[in-house]
């Protein structure tokens, strides 16, 4: 599964709800209630057409979950950080045509696509991924153990919150203002 921007005309929000409606109602779930409250975010934050900030985790034939990405300066960290929150999933994970195995692994492939955006298109050196669920914390608990093989140099959950910090890139940090207080 990859994580891409929905700019594409067949990753559009519109294009991901009717391919969604399909899932809920081959179950018999009345899409227009199931949809009420969690897709009301992408609803608003996609008023506007096209959203830059929007990426859906697609496997090539179908769309398997949505999330606002932003890239952001915060008081608490000294570089920008790639922020993940309003995950949106198919209904095939709330209404039991997938199983837990399935939804833990599609958690951790959307995750895994932030951690690539961090280190490629949206450089950044600490993510902030907001969980769907704080029981979603379960399936990222050995990314804590501390390992020189690990990409984190931090990593914590507190919630539904995962903040980590990637190793590589605070290194980097730490050689820029080195340098530059050498100068």
């Amino acid at each position: 599964m990859r994580l891409q921007p929905m700019k594409d005309q067949d990753k559009s929000w519109r294009a991901i709800k009717a391919q969604w409606k399909k899932d809920a109602e081959s179950v018999g779930e009345d899409f227009s209630t199931f949809s009420q409250g969690s897709y009301s975010a992408f609803d608003g934050l996609t008023k506007d057409g096209e959203n830059p900030t929007l990426y859906c985790l697609s496997d090539g034939e179908r769309i398997h979950a949505a999330c606002q990405v932003s890239r952001l300066m915060m008081s608490k960290f000294p570089a920008p950080i790639l922020r993940a929150r309003f995950i949106v999933v198919s209904p095939i994970y709330e209404l039991g045509v997938a199983d837990a195995a399935q939804y833990a692994q599609m958690q951790v492939a959307l995750f895994s696509g932030i951690v690539w955006l961090s280190r490629d298109t949206l450089s950044a050196s600490h993510i902030r991924f907001f969980l769907k669920s704080p029981g979603d914390a379960q399936f990222f608990a050995a990314l804590r153990v501390d390992s020189p093989l690990s990409p984190f140099s931090k990593f914590t959950i507190d919630g539904g919150l995962i903040e980590c910090s990637m190793r590589e890139a605070e290194n980097a940090e730490e050689d820029e203002m080195a340098k530059a207080m050498a100068q």
